[in-house]
């Protein structure tokens, strides 16, 4: 047995995700391509997939293309804006504390000659209107701003930012990582006012290698990839039905237990930042508490965390020291809060979901209270 704070990371899929994904690689097989009509049902399957994806997001099913995650979602849209305002500009506007699958393309732009504005966050991650209204130039081409920081829980002024890029006349169009957003916010990419908007599904429940991209209506996107035209000709390659089958199921169970998993989440964020501290000598919150509800970051100030986490992980119990894709590397989101370095070093992300157990805190305190008792803080 053991307890599971890593949501942010990735999730445990669904019995009935799963249950899909296996009636789609054994009884629905066929080719969605294909002309006859086991190919023909295996095309209407699709079609209702993507209308279930698209109705839990809140948006047109022809809005929405399926990808393999959401890192190629990021990628494509990044790539697509620009080449779609090719002769308007060659100006980036994004923030310090983005998910790598944006910031990595953009510092790959600035060395092809594009310049990029850096947003830098507040000591909570907060990311200031004023700074991106003053970034915003005539040549400015794309913003690209989250919804919600995977490492903080920071929730970021997305329509907000929609709405400055409109009254200052230049010709960005705004892409949106909503990989922790979805199902863990109530939104949708209209009310956003967003024109590209990434998804995931191993974050909400699915299993790994699917996600998709929101693309405005009356955006016209040229091709990600080029072969059979799947995806309305954007992105060519055989469907990947038992992921796309998966990925509609845990996004429907999502939108339908949206509210209840919201607060049961929410109330698990605000006991930890009540009983954590409380328990566990020094221990300091780092999210602000307008933050999303599935996730907490803290510090063990003059703890390593990643010696906290091995530790945890022998008792059973997983959490994180910061995003998963960091591989072990000092996370650049908690760096850019400017954080001491005993509090950088002793980050820690707890992250929660709908089957978070509800009598789980206590035994995660006793944890890293017996952490902070058994290990040596750091001297730096």
């Amino acid at each position: 047995m053991f307890l599971y704070f890593d949501n942010a990371a990735t999730t445990p899929v669904r019995p009935e995700a799963a249950q899909a994904a296996l009636e789609a690689m054994t009884r629905g097989w066929g080719n969605p391509s294909s002309v006859y009509s086991f190919g023909a049902q295996a095309a209407a399957q699709v079609k209702q997939w993507r209308a279930n994806v698209a109705g839990a997001l809140g948006c047109l099913p022809e809005e929405l293309s399926f990808t393999s995650c959401g890192t190629e979602s990021d990628n494509w849209a990044i790539q697509a804006a620009l080449e779609l305002n090719r002769r308007k500009g060659r100006h980036i506007v994004t923030t310090a504390i983005e998910h790598a699958a944006v910031l990595e393309p953009c510092r790959a732009l600035e060395r092809q000659g594009y310049e990029v504005t850096y947003l830098q966050p507040d000591r909570q991650g907060h990311i200031s209107l004023s700074a991106l209204e003053a970034a915003l130039r005539p040549d400015t081409v794309l913003v690209s701003m989250m919804l919600v920081n995977n490492e903080l829980g920071s929730v970021l002024p997305v329509a907000q930012a929609a709405q400055a890029i409109r009254r200052s006349g230049c010709p960005a169009l705004l892409h949106c990582d909503a990989v922790q957003g979805f199902l863990k916010l109530p939104f949708t990419p209209g009310a956003l006012g967003v024109d590209l908007l990434s998804i995931s599904g191993h974050k909400i429940h699915a299993p790994k290698g699917v996600g998709a991209l929101y693309i405005r209506k009356g955006l016209k996107l040229p091709p990600l990839i080029r072969g059979g035209g799947q995806e309305g000709g954007l992105r060519s390659g055989t469907e990947a039905t038992a992921q796309l089958a998966a990925f509609a199921a845990a996004a429907r169970l999502g939108a339908e237990s949206l509210n209840a998993g919201l607060a049961h989440m929410a109330a698990l964020r605000r006991e930890a930042a009540r009983l954590l501290p409380e328990r566990v000598p020094g221990l300091k919150i780092l999210s602000p508490e307008d933050g999303a509800p599935h996730i907490l970051a803290v510090t063990m100030p003059g703890y390593k965390s990643e010696v906290v986490v091995r530790f945890l992980s022998d008792r059973g119990i997983f959490l994180s020291s910061g995003s998963a894709c960091h591989r072990g590397r000092p996370s650049h989101v908690f760096a850019a809060l400017k954080l001491p370095k005993a509090e950088l070093d002793g980050a820690l992300r707890i992250s929660f979901s709908y089957d978070t157990p509800s009598d789980s805190l206590p035994e995660l305190a006793q944890a890293l209270s017996a952490a902070h008792d058994a290990l040596f803080p750091s001297l730096s």
